[in-house]
């Protein structure tokens, strides 16, 4: 749905203020049936509504739409999120290598071994 950059443009513009249709195809780069268009697609997601203004229609962004939007985003990234620090700690208990010391990691620079202590020739 908002992956078309023309929807995403109508949402950022109905975020600043609600709007007619003539006065959203004159500030975006398509004609107004496009706007139209796009416009029934973000009312049937449920993330715009119309009001009746005389002869126009004047949309606003519908804030129960969107809170239904937010809630679904969430979830999917506490799922991400959980997944990657599953997938993170399993990482680490399979390296018990201390933190930078991974055996065979090319980027970390060998240990080298401890000067002997004694009398110096």
């Amino acid at each position: 749905m908002l992956g078309d950059r023309t929807r995403r443009a109508i949402v950022e513009l109905l975020a600043e203020r609600p709007r007619a249709v003539g006065e959203l195809a004159d500030l975006l780069p398509v004609t107004r049936p496009a706007v139209s268009l796009h416009l029934r697609a973000l009312k049937d997601a449920r993330l715009v509504h119309d009001t009746p203004h005389g002869t126009r229609r004047i949309y606003e962004l519908d804030p129960a739409g969107l809170a239904l939007l937010r809630t679904y985003l969430d979830r999917l990234w506490a799922g991400a999120r959980d997944r990657f620090a599953a997938a993170a700690e399993a990482a680490h208990r399979a390296d018990p290598a201390p933190d930078g010391e991974r055996a065979g990691d090319p980027t970390t620079p060998p240990t080298a071994p401890p000067i002997p202590k004694g009398p110096t020739p």
